[in-house]
């Protein structure tokens, strides 16, 4: 069974297909809909600009592989941007609409008068148990990198927070 790590043109597409690799999943980079459809998770990963995101995702017509996918009940990772894009909206750059899978919009970082994009490590603290976080102390620390913060419309969909300033 292979994971799909979603080509739409932005990310750290090798980083991701390396990571996987690593824990001895077989990943494919691809944007091909019949490769998605046949994979046992999907990855979506990205770096660079919501809308510009959304736009490349909806031209190559991922947007409804993708939602095809969640609802049969596939895996679904978005890493980074990637995770931003799974949500309502952004109001980056003017705002756009993103997949509209997780209740919520994505909004610039509240940085209490702190430099952004926030570069550096925080603490995580686990809101609830996942195989995400399965074994990972509570709290612990992930390097992050981010001008905006996801603000999902249910607690229930948060795993994990952290305080920036």
């Amino acid at each position: 069974m292979s994971i799909a790590v979603l080509d739409y043109g932005m990310g750290n597409l090798r980083s991701v297909e390396k990571a996987l690799e690593h824990v001895g999943a077989e990943a494919v980079v691809t944007n091909d809909h019949e490769l998605i459809r046949e994979a046992g998770g999907i990855v979506l990963p990205g770096v660079g600009a919501f809308p510009k995101a959304m736009g490349r995702i909806r031209a190559l017509g991922l947007d409804e592989v993708v939602g095809e996918r969640r609802k049969a009940g596939v895996p679904l990772l978005g890493i980074c941007l990637g995770m931003q894009l799974l949500f309502d909206s952004s109001d980056e750059l003017g705002g756009a609409e993103g997949l509209g899978l997780i209740a919520g919009p994505v909004e610039r970082l509240g940085s209490n008068g702190l430099k952004l994009p926030q570069i550096g490590w925080n603490a995580v603290g686990w809101r609830s148990q996942s195989a995400l976080n399965a074994g990972l102390p509570d709290p612990v620390a992930f390097y992050h990198v981010h001008s905006f913060a996801p603000c999902p419309a249910r607690t229930e969909d948060v795993l994990g927070t952290a305080e920036y300033g």
